[in-house]
């Protein structure tokens, strides 16, 4: 692996990560909207709602330590976590399948993609997850569950029978009420799944034995 290719990505998720940290603006539009009706996807259209960097090191050393080579996203906006997907199977030789409601996101996270040269190892798909997932044939070696929180247990199920022993998945903000049915079924589940609580309650980690 070349110097160069380490300092273009590492720039990148340097300028990519310090958008992000100044985001709170677009955040709290979004925020300010849900106040007065249910929150929904297009009320973050604009912002990152991103995984930290100390997250984005730990799943590519997940995903290298293991060799994982099929790996799946739910919810890529603006890419920066697709980013240390792709750099992780890079080196296993293996692709990142992520999918992205949002047209406007999916588009900007490609060019952020292509940017680092790790297009090769991406495939986006936009719309639905549901929709756009369920043609997924391969056995899924890590799935990393961060896109709207009410969907991470049907999504779950939909992508389950394509589990390995030894699949991982990662699910962000744990913390948030609407995942707690997504909790619930892994609890209902533990002869099938060793699961972690990490970060505080923040991120489950979740093995199919």
């Amino acid at each position: 692996m070349s110097t160069l290719y380490i300092n273009r990505v590492s720039q990148k998720l340097d300028v990519l990560h310090s958008d992000a940290k100044n985001d709170f603006m677009r955040m709290g539009k979004g925020i300010i909207k849900s106040m007065f009706r249910p929150m929904q996807p297009d009320d973050f259209k604009d912002a990152y709602l991103p995984i930290s960097r100390e997250q984005g090191k730990e799943i590519s050393k997940i995903i290298i330590e293991n060799n994982f080579k099929n790996v799946v996203e739910f919810g890529t906006s603006f890419g920066i976590s697709t980013i240390y997907l792709a750099d992780a199977v890079r080196t296993t030789d293996g692709k990142v399948i992520t999918t992205e409601l949002l047209e406007s996101k999916a588009i900007k996270a490609k060019q952020n993609i292509d940017d680092v040269g790790l297009s090769d190892y991406v495939e986006i798909r936009i719309g639905d997850a549901m929709e756009t997932l369920k043609t997924l044939s391969k056995p899924i070696d890590f799935l990393f569950l961060d896109g709207w929180k009410n969907l991470y247990l049907p999504l779950f199920q939909l992508l389950e029978p394509l589990f390995n022993k030894g699949t991982l998945i990662y699910a962000d903000n744990m913390d948030m009420s609407d995942t707690h049915n997504y909790a619930s079924y892994l609890l209902s589940k533990k002869n099938e799944y060793n699961t972690q609580s990490i970060q505080n309650g923040k991120v489950y980690l979740s093995k199919f034995l």
